[in-house]
Order: structure tokens, then sequence, then C-alpha cells
């Protein structure tokens, strides 16, 4: 890995009612639209939406998850915004 990219990524995931999850993490899985994809530290830059599905991120060695549905993602080399309309605990519609 190149001394210029970050090593961890900060990940945020939002819902219309409250904060899901914030936290520092080494990987994060997402269920785009188009399939899911795997972000990394260093990653291009991307603007993606987010299907119905589970966002997984890998955070001090384990693995972490929470069911989502519809969004949107932000993808930066140093961290990743997802903004969703319905996180597990919330109820759709």
């Amino acid at each position: 890995m190149s001394a210029d990219l970050p090593a961890r990524l900060h990940l945020k995931v939002v819902t219309p009612r409250r904060l899901l999850v914030e936290a520092d993490v080494e990987a994060v899985f997402l269920p785009t639209l188009e399939g899911e994809i795997g972000v990394y530290p260093g990653h291009r830059p991307l603007f993606a939406g987010i299907g119905r599905g589970k966002l997984s991120y890998r955070e001090g060695g384990s693995e972490e998850s929470v069911r989502i549905a519809g969004g949107y993602a932000e993808v930066q080399p140093e961290r990743v915004v997802v903004m969703t309309e319905v996180g597990e605990d919330d109820e759709a519609g």
C-alpha cells in the first residue's frame, strides 16, 4: 500500500430518523443497484445508488452488518457516507 493512501475509511450510515453506524473501518461492502461492491481505503471517488440488502463492514478484524433499503452512497478515498431510506430497525413507508 502506498504511503499516500489512508489506512482506514470513515464510515457513516444515516437514515432520515437516525445515525445507524459511524466507525473507522478497514473495508465496506455495499448493496448497490448494480450489485455488491467492495470499498477499501484509497478507493476512487464514486456516487452509487443503493438497493435493498446488507451493508457489511470490517472493523478491528471482525465483520459487522446492517440491513438497508434504498438511498445512495458517496465514496471518497478516505470516507464512505451512506444515506439510506430505511435501516433494519426503521419501518418502511
